[in-house]
């Protein structure tokens, strides 16, 4: 059994290296060196296959084609070789169209001896379907490892800054690397970067290792985010930025730019902030859990939906797993992405609650939620495609809507909006909007390209009231498929072509967003125009491929965009621990003037906020003129302003 002590790691090197695979910072080898040091402190690309069909057991086959079910009587060498199966098909399959969900009804897989050993890759959810997480016990390992690129010279390239779109939650993981190698035995690896989210995962008998140390380097990690678990020890590592909200932890091992706690048992102090960069609330502001699909006693399947909650700490499991609604699925409408649109919203407009089986949802019209209280639950990372040039979804300005575990990506024709929530110019669901049960998405993530070429006007627009936001990425790609254009140094192809002008915009009052993770967008990556707004770790790159100085100027002359901005009027506002970070690849001259702005009134307040050069391109300050410039002669130092205003 791996020791859970408390760590005392080396110190780690804090460049972080773009994700596009062709590119690296230097400085790997120090950053290996490290990795070799954190073994010690602990103890110790193919070609994509065809599709692997799932044969769902006897009563899942409503749960999706690619949806798998297994029982405490499957044999472990069958669950194991589906599981290596759907590994071997996705651990590479970046912007492929296969998606899968292995589900694990209650129940104990593996044994001491004989350890249940899974690695998740792209696209897959590994997902417990118990009402508590200690009802399905996985003896074994659940793990993501850096993937080792290809590289022009031949150096090293091991990092996890890729590792994007998978899913693990709702089950009790006993850590056993039996049969491992000793590095490999010496955590439980999850080495992710974003829209990777843990939730309800309760982790005993091991370290769990966000860090993946065990390759050759770099080993650059840039996620992430962890709700509503349980663990002795944790290993940040190489992670740049994390969220953990509402868990309980034993100990965190160090900080690179910017790790948050909230809510969360155990946490470190931020009394010493930046120096290790911590951001620590002692309870979440506004709280509710995703969603999930459990077993009932007869062996039904229900859907768990929580309650929200304000001011919150430790795990929800522990404390009010009665707390919220409990839906059959029976009243869901299961669609498959060969159901027609209208066919989904026939189905919501008779208020059933909708259910995305795994695969890839084209929709040339929007997905239309106008009743109060709707659930739409996506399983296996589901995908909607707005192939129109319409909404992918829109949700009307009612209460108690949530929507979960769902991708959309923009299509080829320009959508105004991928994501709609509330009538804009509208009255903010003023009247209907019950500030108990606000709207919520949970685990939503966008993008405009990567796949293929995408275009939006905005990806996600908030125009109601008191509506959360529990962990979303919302990406305008970097990289993408062979064939989407790189936006290589010197290629001006990708600003022109794959175009998405606003990441997110909150309209509304009352929002807030924990986990909100924002890159590329041509002009605002964030505009918040609502009053009462807070945000719990903000992430941001600027763009990397503005042409000219021209193309990254604002009408008024100003120099670049912010990745962040609280509009001129608001009065009160809150951000809690945030980072900017620009890479300016395709033209290094380029300049913005701030990371964040926002109004200088008290009642607007910016914790913990950051920026950091990443080898190209200059942010002259972190907010509204104050904290100090970044550029290609401080790359991956950040610059911190501890609070704006300050005092």
């Amino acid at each position: 059994m791996t020791s859970t002590r408390r760590l005392t790691l080396p110190a780690l090197p804090t460049p972080r290296s773009p994700r596009h695979p062709r590119w690296r910072l230097p400085r790997a080898a120090q950053v290996a060196a490290a990795g070799a040091a954190l073994i010690a402190a602990v103890g110790g690309g193919a070609a994509v296959a065809a599709p692997v069909p799932a044969a769902p057991a006897t009563g899942a086959a409503a749960l999706g084609t690619t949806t798998t079910v297994f029982t405490p009587d499957t044999p472990l060498a069958e669950i194991q070789a589906k599981v290596d199966e759907v590994y071997r098909q996705q651990v590479n399959n970046q912007f492929g169209t296969q998606r899968y969900a292995l589900l694990f009804a209650p129940g104990t897989y593996g044994t001491d001896a004989h350890p249940l050993q899974i690695k998740v890759g792209y696209y897959t959810e590994v997902a417990g379907l118990g009402a508590s997480p200690d009802d399905v016990t996985i003896n074994g390992k659940v793990e993501v490892y850096n993937r080792c690129l290809s590289t022009a010279d031949g150096e090293p390239n091991c990092i996890a800054l890729d590792n994007f779109w998978r899913s693990v939650s709702n089950f009790h993981l006993a850590v056993n690397g039996k049969g491992q190698a000793d590095c490999r035995a010496s955590a439980n690896f999850f080495a992710v970067s974003q829209a990777s989210p843990m939730r309800r995962v309760h982790v005993t008998g091991g370290n769990l290792s966000l860090m993946d140390y065990c390759t050759e380097g770099p080993q650059y990690a840039s996620g992430g985010f962890i709700a509503d678990s349980q663990a002795d020890t944790i290993v940040n590592g190489s992670q740049q930025q994390w969220l953990t909200r509402n868990s309980s932890i034993g100990s965190w091992s160090n900080g690179v730019w910017n790790q948050v706690f909230s809510g969360v048992e155990g946490a470190p102090s931020a009394a010493t902030f930046p120096s290790p960069p911590y951001t620590t609330l002692e309870t979440t502001p506004v709280s509710r859990e995703k969603p999930y699909l459990f077993t009932d006693s007869s062996g039904a399947y229900q859907v768990q939906v929580p309650a929200a909650h304000t001011a919150t700490r430790g795990t929800s499991w522990l404390q009010d797993r009665t707390q919220g609604r409990t839906i059959p699925l029976s009243d869901f409408f299961t669609a498959t992405p060969a159901t027609p649109v209208q066919q989904i919203n026939n189905a919501l407009a008779r208020g059933e609650n909708l259910l995305l089986t795994p695969g890839v949802y084209d929709v040339d019209k929007a997905i239309a939620v106008k009743r109060a209280g709707t659930v739409v639950l996506g399983l296996g990372l589901a995908t909607i495609t707005a192939t129109g040039g319409t909404a992918a979804m829109t949700v009307a300005d009612v209460p108690g809507v949530v929507v979960a575990g769902v991708t959309i990506d923009a299509g080829t024709r320009t959508s105004p909006v991928l994501l709609q929530v509330g009538t804009k110019n509208g009255n903010h669901g003023q009247g209907k909007v019950d500030p108990a049960n606000p709207t919520t998405l949970s685990d939503v993530f966008f993008r405009v390209g990567g796949p293929h070429v995408g275009k939006a006007d905005t990806a996600l627009e908030i125009n109601t009231d008191r509506v959360l936001v529990d962990h979303a990425w919302v990406w305008r790609a970097d990289h993408g498929e062979e064939g989407f254009t790189a936006g290589v140094e010197g290629d001006t192809d990708r600003w022109n072509t794959n175009t998405g002008r606003d990441g997110v915009v909150v309209n509304g009052d009352d929002v807030t967003a924990t986990g909100l993770f924002v890159e590329h967008f041509q002009r605002y990556n964030t505009t918040w125009n609502g009053e009462r707004g807070t945000t719990v770790l903000y992430q941001n790159e600027l763009p990397y491929d503005p042409p000219t100085q021209a193309d990254w100027t604002r009408p008024d002359g100003t120099l670049g965009y912010p990745g962040y901005v609280v509009a001129p009027g608001v009065k009160t506002h809150h951000l809690q621990g945030g980072g900017s970070y620009v890479y300016n690849r395709n033209n290094p001259s380029i300049v913005t003037e701030n990371g964040f702005e926002a109004p200088t009134t008290p009642g607007v307040q910016l914790q913990h906020v950051l920026t950091v050069n990443l080898g190209a391109g200059t942010t002259r300050h972190v907010v509204n003129g104050v904290g100090g410039q970044v550029d290609n002669s401080n790359t991956g130092t950040p610059q911190y302003v501890v609070a704006y205003p300050a005092g």
